[in-house]
């Protein structure tokens, strides 16, 4: 039976899949681009011979391990270039690469914006810096897909903080009240408690989403980050994303981005989302190698001007949507390279955020924890969110924190006698109390009210 004789609901079926072929195929370039590679130096690849538009992707060929297998594929990324030159720096591993490799640009017409996969699918689940699982649990290839960019908001579209949010943890939700929709800094060296604070405010505090990104930390923190700090519970309703530090700095750079945009996604359905990165340091880290790698020029201690140019670009997606919509609690840690407050970057941090919590080495070695360093912290949202009763007390509370702080040498070596000082000496009096206040158990949560409670209880206030 010919074409002509087929009954007319088979024709009909024909005619449509032909058409279906005939648009995809009309869709297919009539050629392939191509460049070439000519010089690999470091982390940078050198390639000419094609057009990419900045921060599109490629792929460079890699001969295959034996001859009878077709030719291997190193995806990569542009980040640079100079007249007829196209830097490209790999996302992963180009062991064996050759001169004059072919390299081929994604995308339609050169334009290769990656694609990464969104929303509900990804709950629970732990990825990379490319969107890939991690966790063995199977492939994301129904999750929405959509590229990195997002256009900014206009800030004086975004909904005010107004609303304070329950992290748990009783010296920030008493003295250092975070709103929804604030973005905080978490200033520490290293090892002083920043993953175990991070940990316990995923579990304790009330979103909706939480998303984690774990940014050039060490492999071997991922999992015991999600076992044993963000635990069963906090994994459920959270997504993370890992780009640890054997990774390029190009997929560390990716990953935060990849963090932030998930974020985004959620906080653009009308979700109330938590975002914590370790570490934005790592991230700053990531862009100085890739900016010294191609060949800017550094300024403030070795790092170039285009990291202090990435920062806000990245901190400012975070925070609330218009108002009625979602939002986005965002805290990032600041690793201050041996407990220096004016490194460039947590000067920077510093500037950009809404406000900081600093972690001290002196308490975490005394045993207290979390070793929040009270009178170094600050929260600028707190006053537009908290009540003039609260206002008071952490007034209160901090005043008498501090003169005892200030006095303590005195105090030790016995050189203060009581009754020279009617302040120092209710400090003296209450600060075991107000110590206690500052310390938490791991697993112990503390609710706003019940912080409030315990607080005007040191104070020997009646509420």
């Amino acid at each position: 039976m010919n074409a002509v004789e087929l009954p007319n609901p088979y024709h009909r079926h024909w005619q449509r899949s032909l058409r279906k072929v005939r648009a995809r195929i009309e869709k297919v370039p009539p050629f392939r681009a191509s460049g070439r590679v000519v010089r690999a130096t470091g982390m940078v690849i050198e390639a000419v011979g094609m057009q990419a538009p900045l921060g599109s992707a490629c792929r460079i060929e890699l001969p295959a391990p034996y001859s009878h297998e077709p030719p291997r594929f190193a995806e990569a990324q542009v980040v640079g270039f100079a007249g007829e030159k196209l830097f490209l720096m790999p996302l992963s591993e180009i062991a064996g690469l050759l001169p004059g490799a072919r390299v081929f640009p994604l995308g339609s017409g050169g334009n290769g914006a990656r694609r990464f996969p969104l929303g509900e699918a990804l709950l629970g689940r732990v990825v990379d810096g490319n969107g890939e699982p991690l966790d063995g649990l199977g492939p994301l290839d129904d999750a929405h897909q959509a590229t990195l960019q997002t256009p900014p908001l206009n800030p004086l579209s975004r909904a005010p903080i107004e609303t304070q949010i329950d992290v748990g943890i009783r010296a920030i939700n008493a003295l250092l009240s975070v709103g929804r929709g604030q973005r905080m800094g978490l200033f520490a060296g290293s090892g002083v408690g920043k993953s175990v604070l991070l940990g316990m405010m995923a579990r304790f505090t009330q979103a909706d989403v939480i998303v984690v990104g774990l940014i050039g930390e060490r492999g071997r923190e991922v999992q015991d980050f999600i076992d044993n700090i963000l635990g069963p519970e906090g994994r459920r309703r959270a997504v993370v994303v890992a780009a640890p530090a054997d990774t390029s700095p190009l997929q560390r750079l990716q990953g935060a981005a990849y963090a932030t945009r998930l974020a985004e996604g959620f906080r653009d359905e009308g979700r109330d989302v938590l975002l914590i990165m370790d570490s934005l340091t790592r991230y700053a880290m990531a862009q100085r190698e890739i900016a010294l790698a191609i060949g800017e020029p550094p300024a403030t201690k070795g790092y170039p001007p285009s990291v202090f140019a990435k920062l806000p670009g990245l901190v400012e997606r975070a925070g609330n949507a218009q108002r009625g919509g979602g939002s986005i609690t965002a805290f990032y840690t600041v690793l201050t390279e041996g407990d220096d407050q004016q490194d460039p970057i947590a000067d920077s941090a510093r500037a950009i955020l809404d406000g900081h919590v600093v972690l001290s080495r002196t308490m975490a070695e005394a045993g207290h924890y979390p070793a929040i360093d009270i009178e170094a912290s600050i929260s600028r949202a707190m006053t537009q969110i908290i009540s003039p009763d609260q206002a008071r007390l952490a007034q209160s509370f901090k005043r008498l924190f501090s003169r005892y702080q200030r006095n303590r040498d005195l105090i030790s070596v016995g050189a203060y006698a009581r009754g020279n000082d009617p302040q120092l000496d209710e400090a003296i009096q209450r600060y075991p109390a107000l110590e206690a206040f500052l310390q938490q158990q791991i697993d112990e949560q503390a609710p706003v009210d019940a912080s409030l409670e315990a607080l005007a209880k040191t104070l020997g206030v009646n509420r």
